[in-house]
Protein backbone atom coordinates (compact mmCIF):
# COMPACT_ATOMS: atom_id res chain seq x y z
CA UNK A 1 0.00 0.00 0.00
CA UNK A 2 1.62 3.17 -0.96
CA UNK A 3 1.30 5.80 1.65
CA UNK A 4 -0.61 9.15 1.12
CA UNK A 5 0.48 12.51 1.98
CA UNK A 6 -1.67 15.42 2.41
CA UNK A 7 -0.13 18.98 1.59
CA UNK A 8 -0.71 22.07 2.48
CA UNK A 9 -0.04 24.79 4.80
CA UNK A 10 1.52 23.43 8.60
CA UNK A 11 -0.59 24.59 11.23
CA UNK A 12 0.36 27.07 13.55
CA UNK A 13 4.00 27.23 11.55
CA UNK A 14 5.73 30.80 12.26
CA UNK A 15 8.16 32.17 9.57
CA UNK A 16 11.86 32.07 9.61
CA UNK A 17 12.10 28.74 11.97
CA UNK A 18 15.75 27.65 11.41
CA UNK A 19 17.04 31.43 12.29
CA UNK A 20 14.92 31.75 15.51
CA UNK A 21 17.37 32.47 18.78
CA UNK A 22 18.00 30.11 21.67
CA UNK A 23 15.01 29.62 23.48
CA UNK A 24 14.42 32.17 26.09
CA UNK A 25 12.39 31.70 29.38
CA UNK A 26 9.30 32.76 29.23
CA UNK A 27 8.38 30.07 26.19
CA UNK A 28 8.24 32.43 23.59
CA UNK A 29 10.91 31.06 21.44
CA UNK A 30 9.46 30.68 17.80
CA UNK A 31 11.22 27.34 17.18
CA UNK A 32 10.03 25.65 20.08
CA UNK A 33 6.19 27.20 19.62
CA UNK A 34 6.42 25.84 15.91
CA UNK A 35 7.83 22.60 16.99
CA UNK A 36 4.83 22.19 19.50
CA UNK A 37 1.59 23.65 17.11
CA UNK A 38 3.13 21.41 14.64
CA UNK A 39 0.75 18.41 13.06
CA UNK A 40 2.23 16.47 10.80
CA UNK A 41 -0.13 13.55 11.63
CA UNK A 42 -2.69 15.85 9.76
CA UNK A 43 -0.06 15.50 6.32
CA UNK A 44 0.32 11.62 6.13
CA UNK A 45 -2.73 9.74 5.67
CA UNK A 46 -3.61 7.39 8.61
CA UNK A 47 -0.66 7.98 10.67
CA UNK A 48 -0.92 8.24 14.82
CA UNK A 49 0.95 11.25 16.30
CA UNK A 50 3.12 9.12 19.21
CA UNK A 51 5.47 11.76 19.89
CA UNK A 52 6.16 15.51 19.44
CA UNK A 53 8.72 17.51 21.88
CA UNK A 54 11.41 20.08 21.90
CA UNK A 55 14.35 18.80 23.04
CA UNK A 56 16.96 21.09 24.29
CA UNK A 57 20.64 20.54 23.30
CA UNK A 58 22.81 18.18 25.66
CA UNK A 59 19.29 16.43 26.93
CA UNK A 60 19.49 12.60 27.72
CA UNK A 61 16.54 11.83 25.66
CA UNK A 62 14.60 8.09 27.09
CA UNK A 63 12.86 5.62 24.80
CA UNK A 64 11.03 3.61 27.96
CA UNK A 65 9.39 1.43 24.71
CA UNK A 66 11.68 1.07 22.97
CA UNK A 67 12.36 -2.94 22.35
CA UNK A 68 15.34 -4.27 24.99
CA UNK A 69 17.15 -6.09 22.37
CA UNK A 70 18.25 -2.91 20.14
CA UNK A 71 20.16 -1.74 23.38
CA UNK A 72 19.05 1.47 23.24
CA UNK A 73 17.40 3.01 26.46
CA UNK A 74 18.79 6.82 25.81
CA UNK A 75 20.46 8.77 23.73
CA UNK A 76 22.02 12.39 24.63
CA UNK A 77 20.83 15.37 22.06
CA UNK A 78 23.46 17.30 21.35
CA UNK A 79 21.90 19.74 19.65
CA UNK A 80 18.11 21.71 19.75
CA UNK A 81 15.61 19.74 18.02
CA UNK A 82 11.88 19.44 17.20
CA UNK A 83 11.73 15.34 17.63
CA UNK A 84 8.24 13.88 16.19
CA UNK A 85 7.32 10.00 15.79
CA UNK A 86 4.57 8.92 14.01
CA UNK A 87 2.95 5.40 13.46
CA UNK A 88 2.70 4.91 9.39
CA UNK A 89 0.78 2.37 8.36
CA UNK A 90 1.76 0.74 5.30
CA UNK A 91 -0.58 -2.14 4.69
CA UNK A 92 -3.64 -3.82 6.70
CA UNK A 93 -0.86 -6.35 8.44
CA UNK A 94 2.27 -3.83 8.96
CA UNK A 95 3.36 -0.93 10.06
CA UNK A 96 6.39 1.93 10.21
CA UNK A 97 7.24 3.87 13.77
CA UNK A 98 8.94 6.38 12.16
CA UNK A 99 11.69 9.40 13.75
CA UNK A 100 12.33 12.80 12.73
CA UNK A 101 14.67 15.11 14.41
CA UNK A 102 14.67 18.39 12.91
CA UNK A 103 17.27 20.74 13.84
CA UNK A 104 17.10 24.50 14.95
CA UNK A 105 20.31 25.34 13.37
CA UNK A 106 18.72 23.08 9.54
CA UNK A 107 21.42 23.62 6.90
CA UNK A 108 18.61 22.91 4.21
CA UNK A 109 19.96 18.99 4.40
CA UNK A 110 18.09 16.11 4.71
CA UNK A 111 19.43 12.76 5.76
CA UNK A 112 17.73 9.01 6.46
CA UNK A 113 19.04 6.64 8.27
CA UNK A 114 19.57 2.89 7.91
CA UNK A 115 19.41 -0.05 10.60
CA UNK A 116 21.19 -3.07 10.90
CA UNK A 117 21.47 -6.99 10.97
CA UNK A 118 17.67 -7.82 10.89
CA UNK A 119 16.56 -5.48 13.29
CA UNK A 120 13.89 -3.54 13.84
CA UNK A 121 15.94 -0.70 15.72
CA UNK A 122 15.99 3.32 15.12
CA UNK A 123 19.43 4.49 14.75
CA UNK A 124 19.58 7.04 17.47
CA UNK A 125 22.36 7.74 17.62
CA UNK A 126 22.70 8.60 13.69
CA UNK A 127 19.48 10.95 14.39
CA UNK A 128 21.77 12.83 16.68
CA UNK A 129 24.64 12.83 14.90
CA UNK A 130 23.40 14.14 11.85
CA UNK A 131 20.81 16.54 13.49
CA UNK A 132 23.66 17.90 15.15
CA UNK A 133 25.24 18.79 11.85
CA UNK A 134 22.61 20.86 10.86
CA UNK A 135 20.94 17.43 9.08
CA UNK A 136 16.83 17.05 9.14
CA UNK A 137 17.24 13.11 10.13
CA UNK A 138 14.68 10.52 9.95
CA UNK A 139 14.60 6.94 10.86
CA UNK A 140 12.44 3.74 11.15
CA UNK A 141 12.14 0.44 13.08
CA UNK A 142 12.16 -1.00 9.39
CA UNK A 143 8.98 -2.51 10.31
CA UNK A 144 9.27 -4.07 13.20
CA UNK A 145 10.57 -4.34 16.46
CA UNK A 146 13.82 -5.88 17.82
CA UNK A 147 16.64 -7.93 16.39
CA UNK A 148 14.67 -10.93 16.11
CA UNK A 149 13.51 -12.34 12.99
CA UNK A 150 9.94 -13.82 14.06
CA UNK A 151 7.48 -10.85 13.10
CA UNK A 152 8.59 -12.20 9.53
CA UNK A 153 7.06 -15.43 9.86
CA UNK A 154 3.72 -15.48 7.55
CA UNK A 155 3.84 -11.87 6.70
CA UNK A 156 4.97 -11.19 3.74
CA UNK A 157 4.09 -7.06 4.11
CA UNK A 158 6.64 -6.66 7.14
CA UNK A 159 9.09 -8.09 4.87
CA UNK A 160 8.49 -5.69 2.08
CA UNK A 161 9.02 -2.94 5.11
CA UNK A 162 11.84 -4.76 5.56
CA UNK A 163 13.57 -5.16 1.90
CA UNK A 164 12.85 -1.85 0.83
CA UNK A 165 9.42 0.04 1.70
CA UNK A 166 10.42 1.37 4.88
CA UNK A 167 13.57 3.23 3.88
CA UNK A 168 11.39 4.73 1.00
CA UNK A 169 8.90 5.82 2.88
CA UNK A 170 10.52 7.50 5.48
CA UNK A 171 12.13 9.46 2.97
CA UNK A 172 8.96 10.48 1.02
CA UNK A 173 6.96 11.49 4.19
CA UNK A 174 10.35 12.60 5.26
CA UNK A 175 10.92 15.12 2.75
CA UNK A 176 7.52 16.27 2.65
CA UNK A 177 7.09 17.29 6.32
CA UNK A 178 10.86 19.22 6.07
CA UNK A 179 9.46 21.16 3.60
CA UNK A 180 6.60 21.78 5.48
CA UNK A 181 7.87 22.48 8.84
CA UNK A 182 10.38 24.71 7.90
CA UNK A 183 8.67 26.47 5.07
CA UNK A 184 11.51 25.85 2.56
CA UNK A 185 12.36 23.81 0.17
CA UNK A 186 15.52 20.66 1.13
CA UNK A 187 18.43 21.71 -0.97
CA UNK A 188 20.00 18.09 -1.14
CA UNK A 189 18.97 14.45 0.16
CA UNK A 190 21.27 12.02 1.46
CA UNK A 191 21.69 8.61 3.17
CA UNK A 192 23.87 7.22 5.77
CA UNK A 193 23.86 3.41 6.73
CA UNK A 194 26.20 0.65 7.26
CA UNK A 195 25.94 -2.92 6.97
CA UNK A 196 22.34 -3.56 6.40
CA UNK A 197 22.20 -0.04 6.32
CA UNK A 198 24.94 -0.09 3.10
CA UNK A 199 22.80 -2.64 1.61
CA UNK A 200 19.90 -0.69 1.82
CA UNK A 201 21.51 2.37 0.25
CA UNK A 202 22.14 0.53 -2.61
CA UNK A 203 18.61 -0.89 -2.85
CA UNK A 204 17.24 2.59 -2.96
CA UNK A 205 19.87 3.41 -5.87
CA UNK A 206 18.83 0.69 -7.86
CA UNK A 207 15.06 1.52 -7.53
CA UNK A 208 14.13 4.69 -6.37
CA UNK A 209 16.84 6.85 -8.27
CA UNK A 210 15.61 10.17 -7.02
CA UNK A 211 15.44 9.67 -3.45
CA UNK A 212 18.86 11.12 -2.43
CA UNK A 213 21.63 12.98 -4.46
CA UNK A 214 24.58 11.36 -2.10
CA UNK A 215 24.71 7.72 -0.80
CA UNK A 216 27.17 6.94 2.37
CA UNK A 217 26.91 2.75 2.31
CA UNK A 218 29.36 1.30 4.93
CA UNK A 219 29.96 -2.46 4.84
CA UNK A 220 27.21 -3.43 2.60
CA UNK A 221 25.17 -6.42 2.95
CA UNK A 222 24.62 -6.47 -0.91
CA UNK A 223 24.06 -10.33 -1.98
CA UNK A 224 22.25 -10.53 1.05
CA UNK A 225 20.73 -14.04 0.72
CA UNK A 226 23.89 -15.79 0.46
CA UNK A 227 25.41 -13.34 3.28
CA UNK A 228 22.69 -14.79 5.66
CA UNK A 229 23.98 -18.19 4.07
CA UNK A 230 27.67 -17.57 4.34
CA UNK A 231 27.02 -17.01 7.97
CA UNK A 232 24.71 -20.07 8.77
CA UNK A 233 27.79 -22.13 7.07
CA UNK A 234 30.21 -21.48 9.92
CA UNK A 235 28.24 -23.48 12.71
CA UNK A 236 28.55 -26.56 10.72
CA UNK A 237 31.92 -26.03 10.50
CA UNK A 238 33.06 -24.94 13.71
CA UNK A 239 30.58 -27.48 15.23
CA UNK A 240 28.92 -27.33 18.94
CA UNK A 241 31.07 -25.41 21.50
CA UNK A 242 32.42 -28.14 23.59
CA UNK A 243 32.48 -30.96 20.86
CA UNK A 244 35.58 -32.85 20.09
CA UNK A 245 37.22 -30.77 17.55
CA UNK A 246 35.73 -27.17 18.78
CA UNK A 247 38.18 -24.48 18.47
CA UNK A 248 37.95 -22.35 21.53
CA UNK A 249 37.53 -18.29 21.83
CA UNK A 250 41.07 -18.18 23.30
CA UNK A 251 42.49 -20.33 20.43
CA UNK A 252 41.33 -18.45 18.07
CA UNK A 253 41.83 -15.07 19.59
CA UNK A 254 45.83 -16.45 20.48
CA UNK A 255 46.85 -19.48 18.95
CA UNK A 256 45.58 -18.72 15.80
CA UNK A 257 45.42 -14.84 15.50
CA UNK A 258 48.86 -14.59 16.75
CA UNK A 259 49.95 -16.88 13.53
CA UNK A 260 47.90 -15.07 11.17
CA UNK A 261 49.78 -11.50 12.35
CA UNK A 262 53.27 -14.07 12.16
CA UNK A 263 52.63 -14.46 8.23
CA UNK A 264 50.76 -11.44 7.43
CA UNK A 265 51.10 -8.35 8.96
CA UNK A 266 54.89 -7.26 8.13
CA UNK A 267 53.46 -7.43 4.72
CA UNK A 268 52.71 -3.95 4.39
CA UNK A 269 56.32 -2.74 5.65
CA UNK A 270 54.66 -2.06 9.06
CA UNK A 271 54.28 -4.53 12.33
CA UNK A 272 51.14 -2.97 14.29
CA UNK A 273 48.89 -5.23 14.57
CA UNK A 274 46.59 -4.22 11.35
CA UNK A 275 47.17 -5.94 7.99
CA UNK A 276 46.48 -3.37 5.74
CA UNK A 277 45.80 -5.34 2.67
CA UNK A 278 44.42 -8.87 3.74
CA UNK A 279 44.35 -9.68 -0.10
CA UNK A 280 48.01 -9.88 -0.19
CA UNK A 281 47.77 -12.33 3.11
CA UNK A 282 47.99 -15.98 2.02
CA UNK A 283 47.19 -17.71 5.37
CA UNK A 284 48.99 -21.09 5.57
CA UNK A 285 47.00 -22.66 8.81
CA UNK A 286 49.52 -25.82 8.14
CA UNK A 287 51.96 -23.80 10.55
CA UNK A 288 49.80 -24.50 13.13
CA UNK A 289 49.82 -28.44 13.05
CA UNK A 290 50.95 -30.21 16.01
CA UNK A 291 54.35 -31.61 16.19
CA UNK A 292 55.61 -33.62 18.66
CA UNK A 293 55.09 -31.96 22.07
CA UNK A 294 53.80 -29.11 20.93
CA UNK A 295 50.84 -27.97 23.22
CA UNK A 296 50.03 -24.54 21.48
CA UNK A 297 48.54 -25.96 18.04
CA UNK A 298 45.79 -27.50 16.78
CA UNK A 299 45.18 -31.23 15.19
CA UNK A 300 44.45 -31.99 11.51
CA UNK A 301 40.90 -31.74 11.89
CA UNK A 302 41.37 -28.66 13.54
CA UNK A 303 43.61 -27.18 10.88
CA UNK A 304 41.18 -28.27 8.62
CA UNK A 305 38.17 -26.02 9.87
CA UNK A 306 40.22 -23.52 10.09
CA UNK A 307 41.37 -23.68 6.10
CA UNK A 308 37.23 -24.00 5.55
CA UNK A 309 36.49 -20.75 7.77
CA UNK A 310 38.75 -18.55 5.64
CA UNK A 311 37.87 -20.66 2.65
CA UNK A 312 34.90 -19.36 0.22
CA UNK A 313 31.58 -21.05 0.24
CA UNK A 314 30.55 -22.65 -3.23
CA UNK A 315 27.50 -24.32 -4.25
CA UNK A 316 26.20 -27.63 -5.61
CA UNK A 317 27.06 -26.59 -8.87
CA UNK A 318 30.69 -25.44 -7.82
CA UNK A 319 29.61 -21.49 -8.11
CA UNK A 320 30.45 -19.37 -5.66
CA UNK A 321 27.78 -18.77 -2.90
CA UNK A 322 30.16 -16.25 -0.80
CA UNK A 323 33.81 -15.34 -0.29
CA UNK A 324 35.66 -16.56 2.61
CA UNK A 325 36.11 -14.88 5.46
CA UNK A 326 39.58 -12.47 5.35
CA UNK A 327 42.54 -13.29 7.73
CA UNK A 328 42.94 -10.98 10.45
CA UNK A 329 38.99 -10.42 12.01
CA UNK A 330 39.40 -13.58 14.12
CA UNK A 331 39.68 -11.75 17.44
CA UNK A 332 35.63 -10.14 17.01
CA UNK A 333 34.25 -13.34 14.94
CA UNK A 334 34.82 -15.25 17.56
CA UNK A 335 31.93 -14.11 19.46
CA UNK A 336 28.96 -14.98 16.64
CA UNK A 337 30.72 -16.55 13.53
CA UNK A 338 32.95 -19.09 15.57
CA UNK A 339 31.20 -19.16 18.40
CA UNK A 340 29.91 -22.85 18.06
CA UNK A 341 26.58 -22.04 17.85
CA UNK A 342 23.74 -20.37 15.33
CA UNK A 343 24.57 -17.51 14.10
CA UNK A 344 21.69 -15.61 15.57
CA UNK A 345 20.24 -13.61 12.39
CA UNK A 346 21.03 -16.54 9.87
CA UNK A 347 19.07 -19.28 12.03
CA UNK A 348 15.90 -16.40 12.37
CA UNK A 349 15.72 -15.83 8.84
CA UNK A 350 15.59 -19.71 7.47
CA UNK A 351 13.41 -20.35 10.51
CA UNK A 352 10.88 -17.35 9.94
CA UNK A 353 11.39 -16.21 6.57
CA UNK A 354 12.58 -19.26 4.41
CA UNK A 355 11.21 -22.30 6.08
CA UNK A 356 9.97 -22.43 9.44
CA UNK A 357 10.32 -22.44 13.52
CA UNK A 358 11.12 -26.28 13.33
CA UNK A 359 14.14 -25.78 11.03
CA UNK A 360 17.54 -27.19 12.89
CA UNK A 361 20.63 -24.88 12.01
CA UNK A 362 22.68 -28.08 12.58
CA UNK A 363 21.70 -29.47 9.04
CA UNK A 364 22.05 -26.59 7.34
CA UNK A 365 23.85 -27.15 3.45
CA UNK A 366 24.92 -25.36 0.39
CA UNK A 367 20.88 -26.67 -0.37
CA UNK A 368 19.47 -24.43 2.12
CA UNK A 369 21.74 -21.32 0.54
CA UNK A 370 19.91 -22.22 -3.05
CA UNK A 371 16.46 -22.53 -1.90
CA UNK A 372 17.09 -19.14 0.15
CA UNK A 373 18.22 -17.27 -2.95
CA UNK A 374 15.68 -18.65 -5.07
CA UNK A 375 13.10 -17.43 -2.76
CA UNK A 376 14.59 -14.36 -2.64
CA UNK A 377 11.82 -12.80 -0.51
CA UNK A 378 10.51 -9.62 -1.22
CA UNK A 379 13.59 -9.11 -3.65
CA UNK A 380 15.67 -8.38 -1.12
CA UNK A 381 18.75 -9.61 -2.56
CA UNK A 382 20.43 -6.11 -3.80
CA UNK A 383 23.14 -7.07 -6.42
CA UNK A 384 22.24 -4.83 -9.46
CA UNK A 385 24.43 -4.62 -12.84
CA UNK A 386 23.40 -1.58 -13.07
CA UNK A 387 22.93 1.89 -11.15
CA UNK A 388 23.05 4.14 -14.09
CA UNK A 389 19.39 5.58 -13.44
CA UNK A 390 21.17 6.68 -10.20
CA UNK A 391 24.19 8.24 -12.20
CA UNK A 392 21.98 9.70 -14.88
CA UNK A 393 20.12 11.72 -12.76
CA UNK A 394 23.43 12.84 -10.68
CA UNK A 395 23.42 10.53 -7.55
CA UNK A 396 26.57 10.08 -6.05
CA UNK A 397 28.07 6.83 -3.91
CA UNK A 398 30.31 6.42 -1.77
CA UNK A 399 31.21 2.91 -0.07
CA UNK A 400 33.75 2.08 2.51
CA UNK A 401 34.52 -1.33 4.20
CA UNK A 402 36.72 -2.56 7.59
CA UNK A 403 39.50 -4.91 6.62
CA UNK A 404 39.39 -6.75 9.47
CA UNK A 405 35.63 -7.07 9.30
CA UNK A 406 34.00 -9.75 11.73
CA UNK A 407 30.77 -10.46 10.11
CA UNK A 408 31.00 -8.92 6.02
CA UNK A 409 33.74 -10.36 4.45
CA UNK A 410 35.49 -7.69 3.01
CA UNK A 411 36.46 -9.65 -0.36
CA UNK A 412 32.92 -8.85 -0.97
CA UNK A 413 32.71 -5.69 -1.42
CA UNK A 414 35.43 -5.24 -4.28
CA UNK A 415 33.40 -8.20 -5.71
CA UNK A 416 30.23 -6.11 -6.15
CA UNK A 417 32.30 -3.16 -7.29
CA UNK A 418 33.53 -5.01 -10.15
CA UNK A 419 30.37 -6.44 -10.71
CA UNK A 420 28.71 -3.38 -11.09
CA UNK A 421 31.90 -2.25 -13.02
CA UNK A 422 31.50 -4.96 -15.61
CA UNK A 423 27.58 -4.98 -16.33
CA UNK A 424 27.70 -1.57 -16.43
CA UNK A 425 30.67 -1.96 -19.03
CA UNK A 426 32.49 1.09 -17.37
CA UNK A 427 36.65 1.07 -16.23
CA UNK A 428 37.92 2.20 -13.14
CA UNK A 429 37.58 6.05 -14.30
CA UNK A 430 33.75 5.52 -15.39
CA UNK A 431 33.37 3.71 -11.89
CA UNK A 432 34.80 6.94 -10.44
CA UNK A 433 32.46 10.06 -11.72
CA UNK A 434 29.81 8.44 -9.45
CA UNK A 435 31.13 5.72 -7.34
CA UNK A 436 33.75 5.88 -4.84
CA UNK A 437 34.78 2.87 -2.65
CA UNK A 438 37.52 3.14 0.52
CA UNK A 439 38.86 -0.48 2.57
CA UNK A 440 39.87 0.82 5.88
CA UNK A 441 42.46 -1.27 7.37
CA UNK A 442 41.88 -2.38 10.99
CA UNK A 443 38.59 -1.69 10.88
CA UNK A 444 36.03 -4.01 12.14
CA UNK A 445 32.59 -4.40 11.46
CA UNK A 446 31.39 -0.59 10.65
CA UNK A 447 33.48 0.57 13.63
CA UNK A 448 36.39 -0.38 16.30
CA UNK A 449 39.29 -2.02 15.57
CA UNK A 450 43.11 -1.41 16.05
CA UNK A 451 43.47 0.70 12.60
CA UNK A 452 42.26 4.47 12.35
CA UNK A 453 38.54 3.55 11.66
CA UNK A 454 36.77 6.83 13.08
CA UNK A 455 35.77 8.54 9.82
CA UNK A 456 32.25 10.32 10.96
CA UNK A 457 30.40 6.89 9.76
CA UNK A 458 27.75 7.06 12.14
CA UNK A 459 26.32 4.02 14.37
CA UNK A 460 27.82 5.38 17.62
CA UNK A 461 31.23 6.47 16.46
CA UNK A 462 32.70 9.30 18.43
CA UNK A 463 32.36 12.12 15.38
CA UNK A 464 32.60 14.35 17.85
CA UNK A 465 36.11 14.22 18.10
CA UNK A 466 37.22 15.01 14.44
CA UNK A 467 36.18 17.38 12.27
CA UNK A 468 33.36 17.82 10.05
CA UNK A 469 35.38 18.26 6.87
CA UNK A 470 35.98 16.45 3.91
CA UNK A 471 39.36 15.10 4.66
CA UNK A 472 38.44 13.40 7.90
CA UNK A 473 34.57 12.50 7.11
CA UNK A 474 32.58 10.66 5.25
CA UNK A 475 29.32 12.12 5.24
CA UNK A 476 30.74 15.63 4.87
CA UNK A 477 32.81 13.83 1.89
CA UNK A 478 29.88 13.53 0.66
CA UNK A 479 28.36 16.83 0.86
CA UNK A 480 31.44 18.54 -1.12
CA UNK A 481 31.06 15.87 -3.76
CA UNK A 482 27.32 16.30 -4.14
CA UNK A 483 27.35 20.15 -3.48
CA UNK A 484 30.82 21.73 -4.70
CA UNK A 485 31.71 18.40 -7.09
CA UNK A 486 34.69 17.79 -5.44
CA UNK A 487 35.17 14.04 -5.22
CA UNK A 488 37.11 12.29 -2.40
CA UNK A 489 40.70 10.86 -3.05
CA UNK A 490 41.15 9.66 0.53
CA UNK A 491 39.45 9.44 3.63
CA UNK A 492 41.72 10.39 6.78
CA UNK A 493 40.70 7.51 9.57
CA UNK A 494 41.20 8.49 13.46
CA UNK A 495 42.42 6.28 15.84
CA UNK A 496 41.70 7.48 19.75
CA UNK A 497 44.11 5.89 22.27
CA UNK A 498 42.03 3.38 23.83
CA UNK A 499 38.92 4.43 21.33
CA UNK A 500 38.21 7.58 23.81
CA UNK A 501 38.13 10.86 22.76
CA UNK A 502 39.25 12.32 25.85
CA UNK A 503 41.95 10.20 25.46
CA UNK A 504 43.16 11.92 21.92
CA UNK A 505 44.99 10.20 18.68
CA UNK A 506 46.51 7.87 18.50
CA UNK A 507 47.67 8.71 14.99
CA UNK A 508 45.80 8.92 11.79
CA UNK A 509 45.78 7.21 8.45
CA UNK A 510 44.27 8.26 4.98
CA UNK A 511 42.91 4.88 3.48
CA UNK A 512 42.96 5.36 -0.19
CA UNK A 513 40.32 5.15 -3.24
CA UNK A 514 40.02 1.97 -4.90
CA UNK A 515 41.68 0.06 -6.67
CA UNK A 516 44.79 1.68 -5.06
CA UNK A 517 46.76 0.18 -1.73
CA UNK A 518 48.00 2.51 1.06
CA UNK A 519 52.21 1.45 0.65
CA UNK A 520 54.14 2.14 3.54
CA UNK A 521 56.97 4.62 2.26
CA UNK A 522 58.48 6.00 5.13
CA UNK A 523 59.72 5.41 8.42
CA UNK A 524 57.00 6.38 10.80
CA UNK A 525 53.77 4.14 10.19
CA UNK A 526 51.90 6.25 12.75
CA UNK A 527 52.67 9.53 10.03
CA UNK A 528 50.26 9.45 7.44
CA UNK A 529 52.33 10.82 5.21
CA UNK A 530 54.07 7.80 5.73
CA UNK A 531 52.10 5.68 3.57
CA UNK A 532 50.97 6.81 -0.37
CA UNK A 533 48.48 5.43 -2.49
CA UNK A 534 49.48 3.18 -5.30
CA UNK A 535 47.64 1.61 -8.10
CA UNK A 536 46.88 -2.11 -6.82
CA UNK A 537 47.75 -3.98 -10.33
CA UNK A 538 45.59 -6.69 -11.63
CA UNK A 539 42.77 -6.73 -9.25
CA UNK A 540 40.19 -7.78 -12.13
CA UNK A 541 41.89 -8.61 -15.37
CA UNK A 542 37.88 -8.87 -17.39
CA UNK A 543 34.72 -10.75 -17.56
CA UNK A 544 36.77 -14.18 -18.34
CA UNK A 545 38.54 -14.18 -14.67
CA UNK A 546 41.51 -13.36 -14.02
CA UNK A 547 43.79 -13.64 -10.94
CA UNK A 548 44.38 -10.41 -8.06
CA UNK A 549 47.68 -10.16 -6.20
CA UNK A 550 48.51 -11.97 -3.65
CA UNK A 551 46.47 -15.44 -3.68
CA UNK A 552 45.17 -15.57 -7.17
CA UNK A 553 41.45 -14.43 -6.54
CA UNK A 554 41.07 -13.87 -3.03
CA UNK A 555 37.19 -13.85 -2.64
CA UNK A 556 37.06 -17.13 -4.77
CA UNK A 557 40.09 -18.71 -4.04
CA UNK A 558 40.63 -21.10 -1.21
CA UNK A 559 43.43 -23.19 0.28
CA UNK A 560 44.71 -26.59 -0.74
CA UNK A 561 44.78 -28.39 -4.36
CA UNK A 562 41.32 -28.07 -5.75
CA UNK A 563 40.87 -26.38 -8.96
CA UNK A 564 37.58 -26.36 -11.38
CA UNK A 565 35.75 -22.98 -12.51
CA UNK A 566 32.19 -21.66 -10.82
CA UNK A 567 28.88 -21.15 -12.75
CA UNK A 568 26.48 -18.80 -12.15
CA UNK A 569 23.55 -19.27 -10.17
CA UNK A 570 20.35 -19.93 -11.58
CA UNK A 571 17.36 -17.82 -9.89
CA UNK A 572 13.20 -17.53 -10.04
CA UNK A 573 10.77 -14.74 -11.14
CA UNK A 574 11.10 -10.99 -9.28
CA UNK A 575 14.98 -11.16 -8.98
CA UNK A 576 17.15 -8.23 -9.71
CA UNK A 577 19.93 -9.22 -12.32
CA UNK A 578 21.23 -12.35 -13.26
CA UNK A 579 24.12 -13.69 -10.46
CA UNK A 580 26.90 -14.61 -12.31
CA UNK A 581 29.79 -16.64 -11.21
CA UNK A 582 32.07 -13.18 -11.44
CA UNK A 583 35.48 -15.01 -11.60
CA UNK A 584 37.49 -17.84 -12.51
CA UNK A 585 37.80 -19.99 -9.44
CA UNK A 586 41.77 -21.04 -10.09
CA UNK A 587 42.98 -23.05 -6.95
CA UNK A 588 40.33 -23.53 -4.98
CA UNK A 589 39.36 -25.69 -1.76
CA UNK A 590 35.87 -24.14 -1.39
CA UNK A 591 33.60 -25.69 1.58
CA UNK A 592 31.57 -29.10 1.18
Amino acid sequence: MAVRLFLGCSLGLLASVAAAAAAPANGTDPFQLSCLSFQPQTHVYNATLTAREFVPANTNLTFPDNDATCSRASQLVPADICRIALSIPTSNRSSITYEMWLPREWTGRFVATGNGGIDGCVKYEDLAYTSQNGFAAVGSNNGHNGTYGNAFYQNDEVMSDFAWRSLHTITDVGKKLTNLFYQGDITKSYYLGCSLGGRMGIKAAEHFPDDYDGIVAGAPAVDFNNLIAWRASFYPITGAKGSANFISADTWKTTIHNEVLNQCDSIDGAEDGIIEDPTLCHFNPETLLCRGNSTDCLNAVQVGIVRQVFSPFFGLDGGLIFPGMQPGSEELAVSKLYAGAPFSYSEDWFKYVIYDPSWDAATFTALDAAYAELRNPANIRTWPASLARFQRRGGKLLSYHGQQDNQISSFNTPRFYHHLMRGMGYSYADMDAFFRFFRVSGMNHCNSGPGAWVLGQGGGAPAEGIPFDAAHNVLAAMVDWVEKDEAPRTITGTKFVDDEVDNGVAFERRHCLFPRRNTLVGADPTDPDSWECKWAANWWSGPDGGAAEGFGNPWLNGFGDGHGHGHGHGHGPGHDHDHDNDYNRERGHGRP
